[in-house]
Parts: structure tokens; C-alpha cells; sequence
């Protein structure tokens, strides 16, 4: 298989990753999220600007119709900088589940995606769900020309920041069964959340945001059900793997920038005279951390390619980077701090802020053991 990227590919990751460079600070990222907003307005418009956010969706709603492979380029340069703001929730996961589902109300928030005016947030897990997104009791029952939903949703990331909200929710069948799950679209704002709507916001270990909602006797009109109803499961899972793919990408970007910034580090940091660099137990640690990192480069691609597969395989493929870069980022994530001593887990510098977001993505979406129990099953 080639991996070589086109010269328009090449051409998409030098613009994004010179924008980022040029514009996105950590430390005023950082102070956005702990003191500010949550998020840096002005970057998401440059973004879409630059036409990142538009660049993946279709054409007939203001897209360039790329495909995963450029969505894997603008990950990965993403995640080397430490972008907090919303790409994988909007783009990623609320343009693929509304991509997916289709209709006029799809259409039209798509377009809005694409210009930078929506963010959006999918509210799918909740208490005692773990990662099982098709574990859903939140319901949704039919009154007269409206749908009344009843249920918790937690870690809802981006929900205080985003536009709208994408919701999963049962209108047949039981608990874990993948049939009877529908979606609904909910316009939204966490400062002031509709009535029937309670809003928990906060901040995550990796200067995400985030919020658990609380829906009681929530009303939402029929035309908010998005695609069939009781079909959305498919939906669901594709655009999961999508959204995997795309961390697996943004964990590259990270763990490229960490595994730089420590081989700088010890190349400047002295003992008995010489650059720690020089020691060759150092040396080792650092050449594990590279082959990691090689072999998440390879599983995160494979990923990539393997979206436009058929459901069996581009499961496989996913839940194999998934595995791998939960291993890789572990490891890499780790030696990067100790090799930096106790100063890797202060505010001060960047590789901290790396590391917990490292930490992170390696549950986000379903850890290790769920993916490795996923891949046995789908070979067995």
C-alpha cells in the first residue's frame, strides 16, 4: 500500500501546520480553557478560513469533498500543536453522523459547519454505558407533533461551547439492543439551556470541556429526528470509526512533538559534564519511544485507508490502531516525562500538557481491552 501523500495532501498539511505555527499559542489555549471560554473563537474562524473545517464534507453543502485521508492530515497537525478547540467533535463526528443521516436540517447545519458558525457536541454515553454507544436508555417517545426525551447523558465533550447537540436516544426496543436507537438535533446553549434541560459543565484532565445533561420531560419537535427512526446504530458506529481514526491521528501529531521535544531536552540537559543524550541507557529508552511512535504512524494510516471498507474490516483496522497507539501512547507518554525529569509535570511546560491529553486518548473511545475484545470478535 502507498503512503506517499499527493502534492495536494503535502500542500494541505505545510498550510495547516504553518496557520498553527503562525497563530495558536499554548500558553493563551490553555489560559481559554481554565479562565476563558473554553475555546479561541478566532482560531475556529481562521480555520475555516483555511477551509480545514469545510475540507472534508461534501460539495452540495459549501464542502471540498475530501476524504479521510486529508482528515488524517489535519488531525495529525492538529494534535502537534495542542489544538483544543472542537475539530473531531464538529467535523469528525457531528459531520458524519449528520452526513450519514441526510435530510434538509442535516444539509443546512453541515453548511453552517463548513462556514465555522456551528459546533457540535453528540451526546451518546451515559451512566454505567462505559464506551458502549449502542447502550442506551435514554428515551424518546412520541406526543402528538412533538418527541419527549427523559434520561442522562455524560461527558458530553464540547457541549459548553457547542451550537447544537446531536442526541442518541431510544424510541423501541432495550437497553444494549442496537436497534430502536434514534438521533435527534437539539439547537443549543449551555449558558442558557432550554427548559426540561439541566447542563453539569467542567473541565477535563486534558483542558477539554465538557458537561453531563440531565433531560426531563424535554420536548423537541418531530422534525428534529434526524435520518430513520430507530435505525441510527449503522450511523453511529461508522462515524465512531471515523472519529477513531482521527484521534489515532491527532495521538501522531502529539506524540511526534513530545518524542522531539525530549530528544532536544536531553541533548541540552548536562550531567557529569556531558549532555544526558550521550547516556546509552537514554539512548534506548528514547529508540523504544521511536519505534513506537513508527508503529502508531503506520496503524493510524492503515486506519485512515481502511474507512472506506467494507464494515468488518474497517472495524479491524480501527480497533488495531486503537491498540496500538493505547500502547504506544502510554509508553511515550511516560518516558517523555521522566526523561525530563520532575519538571515534565509542571504548568510551565508543554510536555505535560501533552502527556495528560496522551492519557486521555488512550480511553477516548474505548480503551485497549475494549478494542482488542472487539478485534478477536470480528476474526473469530
Amino acid at each position: 500500500m502507498d503512503f506517499t501523500f499527493t502534492d495536494e495532501q503535502q500542500m494541505l498539511r505545510d498550510a495547516v501546520a504553518g496557520f498553527l505555527a503562525a497563530r495558536y499559542d499554548l500558553e493563551k489555549s490553555r489560559s481559554a480553557v481554565k479562565t476563558g471560554a473554553g475555546w479561541q473563537p478566532e482560531i475556529w474562524r481562521g480555520l475555516a478560513e483555511l477551509d480545514v473545517l469545510g475540507l472534508t464534507l461534501p460539495e452540495e453543502t459549501g464542502g471540498s469533498g475530501g476524504g479521510p485521508v486529508e482528515a488524517m492530515i489535519i488531525a495529525e497537525e492538529l494534535g502537534r500543536a495542542l489544538v483544543v478547540e472542537p475539530y473531531v467533535d464538529t467535523v469528525v463526528v457531528g459531520g458524519g453522523l449528520l452526513r450519514r443521516s441526510g435530510g434538509e436540517t442535516a444539509q443546512a447545519v453541515l453548511r453552517q459547519i463548513a462556514a465555522g458558525s456551528a459546533r457540535i457536541a453528540f451526546a451518546a454515553l451515559e451512566p454505567g454505558s462505559g464506551e458502549v454507544r449502542h447502550d442506551v436508555s435514554v428515551t424518546a417517545r412520541r406526543d402528538g407533533d412533538s418527541w419527549v426525551l427523559d434520561g442522562s447523558k455524560i461527558v458530553v465533550t464540547g457541549a459548553p461551547i457547542a451550537t447544537q447537540l446531536i442526541i442518541s436516544a431510544r424510541t423501541a426496543g432495550e437497553r444494549r439492543d442496537q436497534d430502536g436507537i434514534s438521533l435527534f438535533l437539539l439547537e443549543f446553549d449551555a449558558a442558557a439551556p432550554p427548559a426540561g434541560v439541566e447542563v453539569h459543565r467542567y473541565r477535563t484532565i486534558d483542558d477539554r470541556v465538557a458537561a453531563d445533561l440531565t433531560f426531563t420531560d424535554f420536548r423537541l419537535p418531530a422534525d428534529a429526528l434526524l435520518g430513520t427512526e430507530g435505525q441510527a446504530w449503522p450511523v453511529i458506529d461508522a462515524t465512531i470509526d471515523d472519529a477513531i481514526a482521527a484521534v489515532a491521528s491527532e495521538a501522531v501529531g502529539l506524540m511526534r512533538k513530545v518524542l522531539d521535544d525530549t530528544v532536544e531536552y536531553t541533548k541540552q540537559r548536562q550531567q557529569f559534564g556531558v549532555p544526558i543524550s550521550s547516556f546509552q541507557a537514554l539512548q534506548h529508552r528514547m529508540v523504544d519511544m521511536l519505534i513506537e511512535l513508527e508503529q502508531s504512524i503506520a496503524a493510524a494510516y492503515l486506519a485512515a485507508y481502511a474507512l472506506q471498507a467494507e464494515p468488518a474490516e474497517r472495524a479491524r483496522a480501527i480497533s488495531a490502531a486503537k491498540v496500538t497507539i493505547g500502547r504506544a501512547t502510554r509508553l511515550i507518554g511516560q518516558e517523555s516525562v521522566q526523561l525530563h525529569g520532575a519538571m515534565g509535570m509542571t504548568e510551565e511546560l508543554a510536555i505535560g500538557h501533552y502527556f495528560k491529553r496522551l492519557t486521555a486518548i488512550e480511553y477516548e473511545f474505548g480503551n485497549s481491552s475494549d478494542h482488542l475484545a472487539r478485534y478477536i470478535a470480528l476474526t473469530n
